[in-house]
């Protein structure tokens, strides 16, 4: 199923999510990119966006390329998006350690979509095996 076809749905203020968010961002004056005098409001609405569903049980991790680069090292999707891409690749998204997206900061609903589509349940294999005659 794509993220694409999947519903778009806040839960409710009570609701409870699980996974783990992690945002790589390029390098800025400090790890939020919210001082200075003019600030993104994509890096506001992100800032939201993280706290809500911090608030609701996902865990969410920041990390910044002037602060961090190790970090971004260590995360082999976000080293190759790195080499892959140069500085166009950030900021990047992982969501449960899969890209979300690169480039651009994902909004509330993308968010959701994914981590509806990583906690789904998946399809449970047949007890049949081939040529067991079950099947």
């Amino acid at each position: 199923m794509s993220r694409a076809s999947l519903p778009v749905t806040n839960p409710t203020p009570d609701a409870t999510l699980s996974g783990v968010v992690a945002i790589f961002d390029p390098p800025m004056c400090c790890p939020t990119g919210l001082c200075g005098p003019g600030v993104d409001p994509a890096l506001l609405e992100l800032a939201r966006d993280l706290r809500w569903l911090e608030a609701r049980g996902v865990t969410v991790e920041r990390h910044g390329l002037s602060q961090e680069p190790d970090v971004f090292l260590q995360q082999p999707r976000v080293a190759g998006l790195l080499q892959a891409y140069g500085d166009r690749a950030l900021p990047a998204t992982l969501v449960n350690g899969e890209v979300l997206m690169h480039g651009r900061y994902p909004s509330r609903s993308e968010l959701l979509q994914a981590l509806a589509a990583a906690t789904a349940p998946t399809a449970t294999s047949s007890p049949c095996t081939p040529g067991s005659g079950c099947c």
